[in-house]
C-alpha cells in the first residue's frame, strides 16, 4: 500500500517547443508559453538556450540558479500559480556547465543536474557538459504528490528511475531534447512506457519537437497506458494525474513490494 496521505488530481501541461540560440528570446517566451489553470507545467531540456551545433562550447551560456532565466521562470510561475520545470545550463567544472533542470513555483525551489551525459549515437555531451552528482532523492512535493526529476538520456538507465521511486517518487518528470534519428521515436516511446510500468508510476516526458529532435511528449500512467501524446511538431498538451489510478496500479501490480534484492 502506498503512503496514506491526501492527494488531489494533478493538472499537468506539457509544452513541446523548440528553444533557440538566443537566451533572451527563450526567457521572454515563458510568458506566452506557460498556460494558466495548471498545477505543473513542464518545458523541455535546454530550454534557456539550445545546445547548438554538436560540440559547441556552452560555458558562456551558463547562469546561476538565481540568474535571469530562473528569476523569470519564478516570476511566471508565481503569476500563473503553478510549478514550472525547464532546462538550463548552470556553471559547472571548468568551462563545462551542468545541464540543469530548475523548478519554481509557490513554495517550490528545486533543481537537478543531469547525471547521465549523452555520449552515445555519435554525440559526446561530456565534452561540453559536466555530470551532476549521483545522490538521488525526489526533488518536489506538490499537492500531496512526490515528484522525481530526470533529464533525457537518464531515461535509458532504469536504476535511476527505480532509485527515485524507492525514495518515494510517484511521478517521474523528464524534460528532454531527444535527438531525432533512426529508431529514436520508438526507443523514446518504449522506454517512457517501461519506466512507468516497472515503477507503477506516472511519467511526464516532454521533448523538443522535430526536425532536430523527436517530439512525442507524453504522459504515461502507472499501468503503462498513454494518457496523451504529441506528434513531431509544436504542441501543448494537458493531462490529469489521478491518485486513484496510482493506488489501483500499485495494488494490482505490487512489484515494488515484491522485489527481492
Amino acid at each position: 500500500m502506498i503512503e496514506d496521505r491526501p492527494r488531489d488530481d494533478l493538472r499537468v501541461a506539457l509544452v513541446q517547443r523548440a528553444s533557440s540560440l538566443d537566451p533572451k528570446e527563450n526567457r521572454e517566451a515563458l510568458e506566452s508559453l506557460v498556460p494558466a489553470d495548471q498545477d505543473l507545467v513542464v518545458l523541455p531540456e535546454a530550454w534557456a538556450r539550445d545546445f547548438g551545433k554538436p560540440g559547441s562550447p556552452l560555458g558562456e551560456f551558463a547562469e546561476p540558479l538565481d540568474g535571469p532565466f530562473a528569476t523569470e521562470l519564478e516570476r511566471v510561475a508565481r503569476e500563473r500559480g503553478a510549478t514550472v520545470v525547464a532546462g538550463m545550463f548552470e556553471p559547472g567544472e571548468d568551462d563545462r556547465p551542468y545541464n540543469t533542470l530548475v523548478a519554481r513555483g509557490p513554495g517550490h525551489a528545486a533543481s537537478y543536474r543531469k547525471i547521465h551525459l549523452y555520449d552515445s549515437f555519435g554525440y559526446k555531451e561530456s565534452d561540453t557538459v559536466s555530470a551532476g552528482p549521483t545522490e538521488l532523492v525526489p526533488q518536489l512535493e506538490l499537492d500531496g504528490w512526490s515528484l522525481g526529476l530526470m533529464t533525457c538520456y537518464d531515461l535509458r538507465f532504469p536504476e535511476q528511475a527505480r532509485a527515485l521511486v524507492a525514495a518515494g517518487a510517484e511521478v517521474l518528470v523528464l524534460p528532454a531534447a531527444w535527438v531525432a534519428g533512426e529508431r529514436k521515436v520508438e526507443h523514446w516511446r518504449t522506454l517512457v512506457r517501461a519506466r512507468a510500468i516497472e515503477n507503477t508510476s506516472y511519467v511526464v516526458a516532454v521533448g523538443q519537437p522535430g526536425p532536430r529532435y523527436s517530439g512525442h511528449s507524453m504522459v504515461v500512467d502507472p499501468f503503462g497506458d498513454i494518457v496523451v501524446e504529441a506528434g513531431d511538431d509544436d504542441e501543448t498538451l494537458t493531462a490529469v494525474l489521478e491518485p486513484d489510478v496510482l493506488e489501483k496500479a500499485r495494488e494490482t501490480n505490487p512489484s515494488l513490494r515484491n522485489r527481492r534484492l
